[in-house]
């Protein structure tokens, strides 16, 4: 009899570990908004409140809280870490181009691009967790890799056997300089990076995870061939991807933002041009579109993810 317990109690707990592997995860993905402003701020608001009616595991921002030619100030950064926290589930957020590469410019501040970044690296990621009401834990290349300390913006977590990691590549050429001695943050930046990405696939191998999800901000798709143009600034990135995607086999969604306009497809071809088909691409809108995508991940399926806008009536 209680080796028949025993046995009993062994399947069903492979039974209910088999039905949390097989349960949908539901995310929302935005960025590139709000732009304009002060016009946009009530359809921004409005497309939160949405998000927050919503029962989503979390969402992730790809960058560019603002366009790049709105100052990059403080006040400013403080007012978006706070409507970061005011989603109700986890949000966790990669930075682009416009909160730091681009200010630069006379009408974003002409501030120094570098101390910029210092600043979103101590306001939005100084704990190891989400923004958001509703926390989670996450962990950062920083607490990984002693070497690339300063990188906390980097990281992974989680979800019903799926592995979501953000990646610090940024629009205006990931902030790729003509000139070796203007070109030390992307070279750092770069080698992190990469680092990051195999050692996600790396995990994901060793784990026997179903899937795993990049999250950045970049269209590193903008031109082709990416992968030759020597002016290119992701150029290793998508090698490094395209190759361990390739031996990785299962299912890999890129996520970014950048170019404003709602794309799906398969970007990513091997050698011998042929496309890698367990590779998805989901490009979310932004700029005047102030909409948001749902994202379902259905285990079941040899092609997992489902898309779906998210929008509100617009005044």
């Amino acid at each position: 009899m209680v080796k028949k317990i025993k046995i009993f109690y062994f399947l069903t707990l492979l039974i209910c570990s088999s039905l949390s592997f097989a349960e949908n995860i539901q995310f929302i993905a935005l960025g590139d908004l709000p732009y304009n402003l002060p016009k946009d701020e009530h359809k921004y608001q409005k497309l939160i409140n949405e998000i927050n009616k919503q029962k989503h595991r979390f969402s992730i921002f790809l960058g560019d809280t603002k366009s790049g030619s709105s100052p990059c100030s403080n006040e400013y950064l403080i007012k978006v870490f706070n409507q970061f926290n005011s989603f109700n589930q986890p949000l966790i957020y990669t930075p682009g181009d416009n909160e730091w590469t681009d200010c630069h410019r006379i009408n974003a501040g002409a501030y120094d691009p570098t101390e910029r970044l210092d600043f979103i690296r101590d306001l939005y990621f100084k704990l190891p967790q989400s923004l958001g009401m509703k926390k989670i834990s996450l962990q950062r290349q920083s607490e990984i890799f002693p070497e690339f300390k300063k990188f906390v913006e980097n990281s992974y977590w989680i979800e019903s056997n799926y592995i979501f990691a953000t990646v610090h590549i940024v629009g205006s050429n990931n902030n790729f300089q003509n000139s070796l001695e203007k070109n030390k943050e992307f070279l750092e930046r770069n080698a992190a990076n990469n680092a990051w990405i195999t050692y996600i696939f790396n995990l994901a191998n060793k784990n026997l995870f179903s899937g795993i999800i990049f999250a950045y901000h970049a269209d590193m798709f903008f031109h082709q061939p990416q992968t030759k143009d020597p002016e290119v600034g992701f150029k290793e990135t998508l090698r490094l991807l395209t190759r361990e995607a390739e031996l990785f086999k299962k299912p890999v969604l890129l996520m970014n933002g950048d170019s404003h306009t709602l794309k799906i497809d398969q970007p990513l071809l091997n050698d011998k041009k042929n496309v890698l088909e367990n590779v998805y691409r989901l490009q979310v809108m932004g700029a005047e579109q102030i909409q948001a995508v749902e994202i379902t991940i259905d285990p079941r399926k040899n092609s997992p993810f489902i898309f779906r806008p998210i929008s509100t009536a617009q005044d």
